[in-house]
């Protein structure tokens, strides 16, 4: 069996992350479909957990620097995997219990402080309950849930692989 060198590893995380926000990008901006704010949560995990791969990949960490990276992008991945959850939620809520739609993110970091504007968002909205496009029968939220235990599960692994 095929077995890669643990910094391939960490720099197939990195790719991975950011082809995901490379689609999610191409989906704003080509396909015009815009990002509620729980997506752009969602994103920004996704770039931390990526630039948590590329800094191992760059590291080529030993076995206490792998717990480490390991750590952190678990962390980050069930963060997001949170985020992602709560727009599940919202998007399997009956018409009637989905929330109103509120402001944008922008509008709210401008006039709320920011434990308020997280309270605001985490809550949801209407357009974050809005289902716009499928994959295989899956919202991009019930995907990126998926995608985010995905690599909670490959930081695990990576942090418990001996060195190739």
């Amino acid at each position: 069996m095929l077995k890669l060198p643990q910094r391939a590893c960490y720099a197939m995380g990195f790719l991975f992350c950011a082809g995901l926000l490379a689609f999610a990008y191409y989906l704003q901006f080509e396909r015009h479909l815009e990002p509620c704010p729980l997506c752009i949560f969602q994103r920004l995990f996704y770039a931390a957990a990526g630039m948590v791969f590329l800094a191992a990949a760059i590291h080529n960490p030993g076995k206490i620097g792998r717990i480490m990276y390991g750590i952190l992008a678990l962390v980050l991945s069930l963060g997001g995997a949170t985020v992602a959850g709560r727009q599940v939620w919202l998007q399997h809520l009956p018409a009637d219990q989905v929330p109103e739609c509120g402001p944008g993110l922008n509008y709210m970091l401008e006039v709320f402080p920011l434990n308020k504007t997280l309270k605001m968002v985490f809550q949801g909205s209407g357009e974050c309950a809005r289902v716009d496009w499928r994959l295989l029968g899956f919202s991009i939220a019930e995907w990126s849930l998926l995608i985010f235990l995905l690599l909670a599960v490959s930081s695990l692994f990576l942090s418990k692989r001996k060195n190739a």
